[in-house]
């Protein structure tokens, strides 16, 4: 596969008719692993000197949103560079000039972003539900199915099935695997032409992973966010709507929410949070009754709530489970991070971050809990003058 790979981004460096392979705009492991392994079929299967090239249908900056496909192919020794993303490859001028043809995997519908592209399609390979309003009139091979890499390895087999090795056969035997959530016959998503080429799969590659272990692991990593900014979370499992120019995102955050119920028991400070109603199980949003409270005056209790959580993940032997790390260590990173979120909440306040309080200023009142001193304009043009003055001033001395 290696190999294959190559060449198909040294042809992108020559002007010559290209057959593009292209997942769906999702890009998940059903649709990448489903265009690579056609569009290594056709390659392989194609007397004619025609260059079949898988193309993944997002930009590679977005690999990382996708936990499962990084770890698969990492896994199966497939380097991330050899892959040809939707940014790296202009299929509008392809198609300007003459010099493409489209197969469809995993989708038949294109977006209106590519509906020009449309003419180029000569043949759709999915499992979903044709949509007759929008698929394109070429030829249309579609089965409800598990996974859309059920009917690539069906092609394979029946094709041409001296050109599986272990590398492709495990690619394709771990996709059908967590598509069709581990065969789970209570989950009843994978059909009997699943389970039948899993079996083909690894009766003739009996050194294929466990079906539990390949699952649990692609699993794992899928929901894995680890390693991501907020901006990223947001965006790994994102779906849009759009309508009369207005576009609605929905994302998903894999993240438990336990320090509700830190905010909503507190006392002090007391935030009187009531509850905003939501769709949504899985989140909680709150009107702030006690607007006084800043998130400057949240992160201590934020903190606290911290320290109270690596208290609950100590194993029974009293020690915390992350091994080599002492508590003291703990409540060092605890404080260094609070200390580090404080510096940065400051930056985005309206007010500049303020100075550490002295000792002897610990009074009963603050002097400002009566609103800030009243200046007239008079009195703030003498201080800028007296400022003026003093720059100019200093500026004096040191050229001296």
């Amino acid at each position: 596969m290696e190999d294959y790979l190559q060449g198909c981004r040294a042809a992108l460096q020559e002007s010559r008719p290209l057959h593009v392979v292209l997942g769906n705009e999702a890009c998940d492991l059903d649709s990448m692993v489903s265009a690579l392994a056609l569009a290594f079929y056709l390659a392989k299967t194609t007397e004619a000197e025609e260059v079949f090239v898988p193309v993944l249908n997002i930009k590679r900056s977005e690999l990382p949103l996708r936990g499962d496909n990084v770890f698969f192919l990492q896994k199966i020794h497939i380097p991330e560079s050899l892959l040809i993303f939707r940014d790296e490859i202009d299929l509008h001028a392809l198609h300007q000039a003459g010099q493409l043809t489209l197969i469809l995997v995993d989708h038949h519908v294109l977006p209106k972003t590519d509906a020009a592209l449309e003419e180029a399609v000569a043949e759709v390979l999915d499992h979903r539900p044709i949509d007759q309003k929008h698929c394109p009139p070429c030829h249309v091979s579609v089965e409800l199915v598990g996974s859309c890499a059920t009917l690539v390895t069906e092609r394979i087999l029946q094709g041409a099935p001296e050109i599986l090795d272990l590398q492709i056969a495990a690619l394709l035997h771990g996709t059908i695997i967590l598509d069709c959530v581990n065969m789970d016959l209570k989950i009843g998503k994978a059909t009997p032409k699943d389970n039948k080429y899993v079996e083909k799969l690894e009766a003739l590659f009996p050194d294929l992973p466990n079906r539990n272990d390949i699952f649990d692991s692609l699993q794992k990593a899928k929901f894995d966010v680890s390693g991501l900014t907020t901006e990223q979370m947001l965006r790994k499992d994102q779906k849009t709507i759009s309508r009369q120019g207005i576009k609605v995102a929905i994302s998903a955050i894999y993240m438990d929410l336990e320090i509700c119920g830190v905010l909503e028991s507190s006392h002090s400070p007391s935030l009187k949070l009531v509850p905003v109603p939501s769709t949504h199980p899985n989140l909680q949003a709150y009107l702030q009754g006690n607007t006084q409270v800043s998130r400057k005056k949240l992160l201590p209790l934020l903190q606290e709530a911290l320290s109270a959580y690596f208290d609950s993940m100590k194993s029974p032997s009293g020690q915390p489970e992350t091994a080599g790390v002492s508590r003291e260590q703990v409540d060092k990173e605890l404080d260094r991070a609070g200390n580090s979120l404080i510096s940065g909440l400051s930056q985005d306040e309206e007010e500049p971050p303020l100075p550490p309080t002295p000792m002897n200023s610990l009074v009963d009142e603050c002097p400002l809990d009566q609103g800030l001193p009243k200046f007239s304009a008079e009195v703030i043009f003498e201080k800028c003058s007296q400022i003026s003055l003093s720059e100019s001033t200093t500026a004096s001395l040191s050229k001296k």
